[in-house]
């Protein structure tokens, strides 16, 4: 008769026991360390999407049309609008053209193909000086918002080393065209909008310039753009600041700040994009 063995009831008790206990002294040592690792994650991945979204409004400031830069502060909501540009360059002189109406010019250089320019959407802006922040579009204060300085892009003909940009008749304010024989070509406006409420940064394009700000994201033009694009959740707080005045400044600071927050866990970046303000 074979004898059959094994452990008892007791026995099974003991080493549930032990391992428990084993279990709770090992896990008091490795849930720092995983915890460390958890709230680096989440550290890291919030700086990534803040980086990314200041980058994102960096790389569209620069393209902003010289002197188009308004911010505004509704609350804890900014607003930050300019006019982004396809392509500049300069064009070549005829002061006549410009005191008396202009309808094309010639530039300086190849454009195009290089740049994108659209006719029936694009506008070329002449020697831009405010940005119309005071909701002024007389002559004295002469704003692309306004256009002023602007006009309808109808037809380019790449010439090679020198191309033509038509456009709709327009005397340009003010008479006389750019010191600098400078032009740019505007694809439209941008604006940016950051909500601590809402907990968003928002891009939005493709709707109609107006020449005054758009303030209210609930709104037309804003409410209808065509591109809503949402580039950061989780913000906190944040602040835009434009220290420029077109006046007397021909270069100007955007500062950007941004702050997200989950799970108790917060980041903060500061960015700094120096604008060019030379009409």
């Amino acid at each position: 008769m074979k004898t059959q063995s094994g452990f008892s009831l007791i026995e099974a008790v003991v080493v549930i026991v032990i391992t428990g206990i084993l279990s709770s002294v090992v896990a008091v040592f490795i849930q720092g360390p995983v915890q460390g690792y958890v709230d680096a994650t989440r550290r890291a991945e919030l700086t990534d999407i803040a980086d990314t979204a200041l980058r994102r409004v960096a790389r569209d400031l620069r393209l902003a049309l010289p002197n188009s830069v308004r911010v505004t502060q509704a609350g804890s909501t900014y607003y930050m609008e300019f006019l982004q540009t396809a392509t500049g360059g300069r064009y070549k002189d005829d002061e006549t053209c410009f005191s008396t109406g202009c309808a094309s010019i010639t530039t300086f250089g190849d454009v195009v193909p290089a740049a994108t320019i659209t006719p029936g959407t694009d506008l070329i802006a002449i020697y831009n000086q405010y940005n119309n922040s005071a909701a002024d579009c007389s002559a004295t204060n002469p704003s692309a918002y306004c256009g002023n300085n602007t006009s309808l892009v109808s037809a380019v003909v790449d010439g090679g080393n020198e191309d033509t940009i038509s456009f709709a008749a327009k005397t340009f304010v003010p008479s006389g065209g750019s010191p600098g024989k400078r032009f740019q070509v505007i694809s439209g406006p941008v604006t940016y909008v950051c909500n601590p409420t809402a907990g968003t940064l928002r891009r939005y394009s493709g709707y109609a310039i107006t020449a005054v700000q758009p303030v209210n994201d609930a709104a037309a033009p804003l409410s209808n753009a065509p591109t809503n694009v949402q580039l950061a959740t989780n913000v906190a707080a944040c602040a835009f600041t434009y220290d420029g005045n077109p006046a007397t400044i021909r270069a100007g600071l955007v500062s950007l700040w941004l702050q997200l927050t989950q799970a108790g866990e917060s980041v903060n970046l500061y960015h700094g994009v120096h604008i060019s303000n030379a009409p």
